[in-house]
């Protein structure tokens, strides 16, 4: 059972919350009648006209304090409004379920208006992660939606470290099966025909990185013929891609070795040449540094690291980093070759970001052209600023 709290806002947050923003801060609140728990409905109402303004959920124990659900003319929040929203996200990803894909974001939180949320398919298994203990209260009424949208006969609970000790308390855990039966956490799902396993119970995420599908399939169409370096590979996704697109070599570098074994997995399950894979289990900066003393070269290079940033106090190493690495990668790419470099750090503005890059490839002495930048995929849609987290970049090197 959830309660219903009023809630009058300071002028800066209901400024916040009439520009459409999907979070109301702890210090944003004026006013709160009574004392709430995780879920509850903060009913927020015009601090000078004492009317409806909008609806969140309410987490005493956040920052955040609210997590904005609608904001406008008064709605009723029940199972009706959740399947609603689910089924407008859904919509949203028609065109991409049309590219031979059966592996996509359903729910991106806040930028599909279902704040601290996020529901990713895998073939026939959804999987849903709460980064907010604010949902619990509501898993009834999104199971079946989710399920009704996506045709998902398996629904797999993940859980954000925030969360996981306010699940325990009621009966949750990271991995649960919430719904169907799982045969293998290792889940087989295709992005645009190329196939991936998903480790859906305890791999990073939700298993499986979705938001650079767009920047793989484009590495698969530039491989041909190619030899290709991917730095930070993770699960091969870009590796695979580039060998499935034709590539006579890849090079995959990462520091973790079941990272590696799932690359190998990923090459194997396409029936692609693993002789023309090679696995390097090491330090991507160390890595870089053997390669260029052994005088080697790629005509594809993939720089996508880790997020740098995680915090506002991490912002300058971390450019200092995108420089480091990139200024290694630089002089492994073929005259005519392509650069790749990435970023998921969302406390890094994109153009910091391109910034750094370009101001290291100029004091390569090379001269580059940019071809093209990217951002989000199509399932990965963005709403308001903080959202915006990848980016990458496209370079042609002389």
């Amino acid at each position: 059972m959830t309660k219903r709290l009023p809630v009058t806002l300071t002028a800066p947050g209901e400024r916040a919350l009439r520009s459409g923003h999907p979070w109301i801060f702890d210090q944003a609140i004026a006013r709160i009648k009574g004392e709430g728990t995780a879920g509850d409905l903060a009913i927020i109402f015009d601090r000078r006209k004492d009317r409806f303004l909008g609806i969140g959920l309410y987490d005493p124990d956040s920052p955040i304090r609210i997590r904005v659900l609608h904001q406008g003319k008064s709605v009723k929040i029940d199972a009706d409004f959740f399947a609603q929203r689910i089924a407008e996200a859904r919509a949203l990803r028609t065109h991409l379920l049309a590219t031979d894909t059966n592996g996509y974001r359903l729910l991106h939180g806040e930028n599909d208006r279902l704040p601290g949320l996020v529901v990713d398919v895998y073939a026939g298994v959804a999987v849903l992660k709460l980064y907010t203990p604010v949902w619990f209260p509501y898993l009834d009424w999104i199971l079946p939606a989710i399920q009704a949208s996506t045709g998902a006969e398996t629904t797999v609970l993940r859980l954000a470290r925030n969360v996981a000790a306010s699940a325990a308390t009621l009966g949750y855990s990271d991995g649960q099966i919430l719904a169907g039966e799982l045969a293998d956490e290792n889940v087989v799902f295709r992005e645009h025909g190329v196939r991936f396993f998903a480790s859906v119970l305890s791999g990073h995420k939700t298993g499986f990185f979705l938001d650079h599908r767009h920047n793989r399939k484009r590495v698969g169409e530039l491989a041909k013929g190619k030899q290709v370096l991917d730095v930070f590979s993770y699960a091969g996704g870009f590796s695979v891609h580039a060998l499935a697109g034709g590539a006579r070599r890849v090079v995959s570098v990462d520091i973790s070795g079941p990272a590696m074994e799932a690359a190998r997995a990923n090459v194997e399950l396409n029936d692609l040449d693993l002789s023309r894979h090679e696995g390097r289990v090491e330090d991507a900066f160390d890595a870089l540094a053997e390669l260029l003393d052994a005088g080697e070269q790629f005509d594809l290079v993939i720089v996508d690291p880790p997020s740098f940033a995680k915090r506002a106090t991490e912002i300058a190493g971390a450019l200092k980093a995108y420089q480091k690495i990139n200024s290694l990668a630089i002089p492994l790419v073929r005259p005519g070759g392509i650069l790749l470099a990435a970023s998921c750090s969302a406390r890094v503005p994109a153009d910091d970001f391109f910034g750094v890059v370009e101001k290291t490839l100029r004091k390569s002495g090379r001269n580059f052209r940019e071809v093209e930048r990217t951002f989000h995929d199509q399932d990965h849609p963005i709403d308001f600023p903080e959202g915006a987290y990848l980016k990458s970049a496209y370079y042609r090197l002389e």
